[in-house]
């Protein structure tokens, strides 16, 4: 979370938008995204440059040629506020729409991008606030968007609201993704699943030798990755969707900033009848993994509703249709780790059940992660769990973790604290073994498809985990009684005493 002088510093940017006349919050976060983004391309074109310095290797696809180097951040950040206004509007902006090449989707999600700011003042002065802004610590740009979104009036509303870094972290650990998949998210926002799988990859494909410390980071190769599994990795790998356009810019550029040359982010909502219309290979059995937490707050009308998805579950509910569709876009054997409200767990209505039967019967269930409920606060406090499944096959043990911690404090404030479970719900997760995990007292355990069948596919953890009641001994009333009388007749003595001191 953002917290101190760094937040200070983000409100008073915000406030320098909203008094310079963009009142639109969703504006001023892709303003101030815009000109985080130019900042950026200039930090990953240097640390290119150092890297081809030392390796003696000429720049490959370097993202200004020596005709453009008035457009990066680092020549133009200074200029004059008359001359940086015209810079910025009329040459940087259209510089964005070619950084993905000609007719890529990037190119198009771009091509819209504008300045919308009109004061050279407030340029200058945002420039300045973003200049001074510690963009070089690989892990504040997640915390800058998660508090810039904060602000939206609708957040936590709409779902427009950051996972948390190392959730996200936890889920892309667990599914283990190669280097041959395809990742998907069918509600992306700010691509921040398909930005951690990009990096999960590239760290696990870099060789200890590969691994090069810049500035205090570490930055990694991915040395061990082949020229094709490289390339897919560029452009193959990643696809995101979203119905919010400023939602989609942000997820592009955030790929792009992550090595990801050629985002495949669509603007579709994944739910309704287009999506197999428009993206009839996407839609239906196409991807090796699903990465997702979707909006899981409202309901549809059944008339915008793909009709394969509710003949499969019949509900207005986004949270059951979601999941519902996640199993469709997975190709058999494909894997996916989605956060679901806790009442996907336990929902007695015939969609909750079917949808709960679906994964038992029809698929294999592999594990219900129990979050605890401030995870997503200071948006919203709702429980929550990871379901991860495996598309096809059939269910024989599921794994249940119970997350009591994760690290953070589960308040609106989420600080650092030392108590997380997450670590270790991941080890357990790896070494699984249902012979291993039968007492049901602890955090984790595993219990029986047929069980869950039992009692109606309910998957709630505390149907299953079982609570040690210590015997309580108290002491017989006569012995209580005798002790309150004693006490009653010392208190009488003690008031007796103070009364003849008076006298």
């Amino acid at each position: 979370m953002i917290t101190g002088e760094l937040r200070n510093k983000i409100d008073k940017l915000w406030e320098e938008f909203w008094t310079g006349g963009i009142a639109n919050p969703l504006q001023v976060i892709e303003q101030i995204t815009f000109l985080l983004f130019a900042r950026m391309l200039d930090m990953t074109e240097s640390r290119n440059e150092k890297r081809a310095a030392r390796t003696g290797k000429p720049l490959a696809n370097p993202i200004f040629s020596k005709a453009e180097q008035e457009l990066r951040w680092s020549n133009f950040k200074n200029l004059a506020a008359p001359l940086l206004l015209p810079l910025v509007r009329d040459k940087v902006f259209p510089h964005f729409r070619l950084l993905g090449g000609q007719g890529s989707l990037f190119a198009e999600y771009m091509k819209d991008a504008q300045l919308m700011v009109q004061k050279p003042s407030l340029l200058v002065s945002a420039i300045n606030m973003i200049d001074a802004l510690p963009l070089e610590r690989t892990d504040i740009k997640g915390d800058l968007y998660e508090y810039l979104l904060s602000k939206l009036s609708q957040a936590g509303v709409n779902g427009q609201f950051r996972t948390p870094r190392h959730i996200i972290r936890f889920m892309v650990e667990m599914l283990d993704p190669k280097a041959d998949e395809t990742i998907a998210d069918p509600a992306c926002g700010t691509a921040g699943f398909l930005v951690g799988a990009a990096e999960y990859v590239l760290e696990k494909y870099t060789s200890p030798g590969g691994v090069v410390v810049e500035e205090g980071q570490k930055i990694f190769s991915g040395d061990l990755l082949s020229e094709a599994a490289r390339k897919h990795r560029q452009r193959g790998m990643f696809h995101g969707f979203d119905f919010d356009v400023t939602m989609l810019r942000i997820a592009a550029m955030n790929l792009v900033l992550h090595g990801i040359e050629e985002p495949d982010i669509h603007y579709q909502d994944t739910l309704s009848t287009t999506f197999p219309e428009r993206f009839r290979r996407q839609s239906q059995e196409a991807f090796d993994m699903v990465l997702a937490n979707p909006p899981f707050k409202g309901s549809l009308d059944y008339s915008d509703v793909q009709p394969a998805l509710l003949a499969r579950v019949k509900t207005k509910k986004t949270e059951l249709l979601f999941v519902t569709l996640i199993l469709r876009m997975l190709r058999l054997g494909g894997r996916s780790a989605t956060i679901v409200p806790d009442g996907v767990l336990f929902g007695s209505t015939n969609a909750h059940q079917a949808l709960r039967k679906m994964l038992i019967e029809e698929n294999q269930l592999d594990a219900v992660i129990s979050l605890p409920a401030g995870v997503f606060k200071p948006y919203a406090g709702v429980s929550t769990a990871i379901l991860a499944f495996t598309k096809g096959g059939r269910t024989n043990e599921v794994f249940f973790y119970d997350v009591q911690a994760d690290g953070f404090s589960l308040d609106d404030k989420r600080d650092l604290i030392e108590a997380n479970d997450l670590p270790t719900a991941l080890q357990c997760w790896k070494k699984r073994d249902p012979k291993k995990y039968k007492d049901r007292t602890g955090k984790v355990f595993f219990v029986s498809a047929k069980e869950i069948a039992d009692n109606n596919y309910d998957l709630s953890l505390n149907r299953y985990k079982e609570t040690v009641h210590e015997e309580q001994h108290h002491e017989a009333p006569r012995t209580l009684l005798a002790r309150m009388k004693r006490l009653e007749t010392d208190i009488q003595h003690e008031i007796a005493n103070l009364e003849a001191m008076l006298k």
